[in-house]
């Protein structure tokens, strides 16, 4: 890579592209030169509020692609443009993030492996919950054999409300709906890819998943995938489960979406509780680690948009190093292929065994 920053576009400038955008806006390996969106308007009010009201703003992905001052492509669409987009990317020579999760079914995503590990640029599918301050924090204390050999993961995804929460529009909402659109439920499919993330982050890859998955009608008439319990086996006789509550009378403190997540990794020798993610349930500490009939507690940052900025600096850096982003395509279908084993054992009454 040359000395002179990433020109960066951002395809797509919904509600999330806010978090994308940060380390970009910040890091001087990188600068934001073009976004795209069918709603130029919404584009422009986002170069605003980022404080680049001149950047290029376009309504069509092409001409985006088209130009020789992009770089690297932010793409931050509904998840069935993403294969599309992502291919219509390599072949204009891009380096590229693509958001999560990378793709509708296997099939999709074995295309995407195949062709970006042909292409001579870096692609990554986007994760940030695996670069989560106190995500960082439980993975440097495994590493350092604070509880031993990791033997269960136990996550907690919980929505509720909060009077903090951002607002998410109404369309956001609507295509996370329609199953050709999204792929899967809002919540174990989609964000739930940041769950399963954590869980291959910390066990590895699965054996075997078994889940049930309910469906409740909340405010406005969406209907979202809980309450669900999803369990994982994993080599080495180690398991885990993902459990999602919906509690619509629950208020907890947020700036983004309105909902907690916590995490309990049991090992041979101690337990590790990471408290938070979204959001939090008042002011528990965001790391706490239990050994030896000690209670240690750890104050990271935990800020959520940390974990968007530690993402995308680590992207940038592995671009400028010549290393392999996190996630790689390969390693987004392996999460890919977690959600979809849940969504198929609910489906069909039966754990699913997963095969290499």
């Amino acid at each position: 890579m040359t000395a002179n920053p990433l020109g960066v576009g951002i395809i797509g400038t919904g509600r999330i592209s806010d978090l994308h955008a940060l380390e970009y806006l910040a890091n001087p390996g990188a600068r934001i030169v073009a976004l795209c969106d069918r709603d130029t308007g919404q584009a422009q009010a986002r170069a605003r509020g980022w404080g680049i009201p001149d950047v290029a703003v376009e309504d069509d992905i092409d001409r985006l692609l088209a130009r020789p001052d992009v770089d690297l492509v932010e793409i931050l669409l509904p998840h069935h443009l993403h294969l599309p987009v992502a291919l219509r990317a390599m072949d204009a020579g891009k380096i590229i993030s693509l958001q999560k999760p990378m793709c509708l079914d296997l099939a999709e995503a074995d295309r995407l492996v195949e062709a970006a590990e042909s292409h001579d640029r870096p692609v990554k599918i986007f994760e940030n919950f695996i670069f989560y301050p106190p995500v960082l924090k439980a993975r440097e204390l495994i590493d350092a054999g604070a509880i031993g050999t990791p033997l269960s993961i136990r996550i907690k995804s919980n929505p509720a409300r909060s009077a903090t929460a951002w607002d998410v529009p109404a369309s956001a909402n609507a295509w996370r709906q329609e199953r050709d659109h999204a792929g899967g439920g809002p919540l174990v499919f989609d964000d739930g890819h940041h769950k399963f993330a954590l869980a291959w982050h910390f066990m590895g890859d699965p054996e075997e998943v078994h889940a049930f998955i309910g469906e409740t009608e909340v405010a406005g008439g969406m209907r979202i995938d809980a309450p669900a319990m999803i369990s994982f086996r994993f080599p080495g006789n180690r398991i885990g489960n993902l459990e999602i509550v919906h509690s619509p009378e629950m208020e907890l403190a947020t700036r983004y979406y309105a909902q907690d997540d916590r995490v309990e990794i049991t090992g041979s020798a101690g337990v590790i509780f990471v408290n938070g993610g979204h959001g939090r349930l008042g002011t528990t500490p965001p790391v706490t680690l239990y050994r030896d009939g000690t209670i240690t507690q750890y104050d990271v940052a935990s800020g959520w948009e940390q974990s968007f900025i530690l993402s995308t600096r680590h992207f940038i850096d592995a671009i400028r190093d010549g290393r392999p982003p996190v996630l790689t395509a390969r390693q987004g279908r392996q999460v890919l292929r977690f959600a979809l084993a849940a969504e198929q054992s609910a489906r069909e009454g039966r754990a699913i065994r997963l095969s290499a």
